[in-house]
């Protein structure tokens, strides 16, 4: 899969989560069915409806395309759902250069710590810095807090 074996475990988890007994498939399919008969409404508070102008309202996009596509490119076995989750979260962290700088430091798109690592201080540049044997990077997947990072790459740079 990704490599990273708790980000393995999420997917893992994610379509565990998902998968559907034959029970579970029919109660969608007629809930769908039954949901496709009934009349649709127009949005809007009922008493105003009359007076909205258009009764067309423009699709909103659950998460950037440039964020999917560049998810896509990295992950294309993931399914689309648990991309499109995955970028609303990635979207915080600014725009799809930024992200990519993350991922090519080792985070994968799945993985939503970076928005911690990045609060409290961390840059993508910082996960390849050593402290004593191990990357950043290595002692965050550790279990290390990224704010003893932080404290341990500033003393550094302080000795230095």
């Amino acid at each position: 899969m990704t490599g990273d074996p708790g980000v393995d475990a999420l997917i893992r988890q994610w379509a565990a989560e998902r998968e559907q007994t034959p029970e579970e498939q029919e109660v969608d399919r007629i809930a769908s069915a039954w949901l496709a008969d009934a009349p649709p409404q127009a949005p809007g508070i009922p008493g105003q409806r009359a007076r909205t102008g258009s009764a067309r309202w423009a699709q909103v996009e659950a998460a950037d395309p440039g964020y999917l596509d560049a998810m896509r490119r990295r992950l294309p076995e993931v399914p689309e759902e648990l991309l499109t989750a995955a970028a609303g979260w990635w979207q915080m962290v600014g725009g799809v250069a930024e992200a990519e700088e993350w991922w090519d430091a080792g985070i994968s798109p799945l993985d939503q710590r970076a928005l911690d690592y990045r609060a409290a201080g961390l840059s993508p540049s910082d996960l390849s810095r050593r402290l004593g044997p191990m990357t950043v990077l290595q002692h965050l997947r550790r279990g290390s807090a990224p704010a003893w990072c932080v404290a341990r790459l500033a003393r550094q740079q302080k000795s230095a």
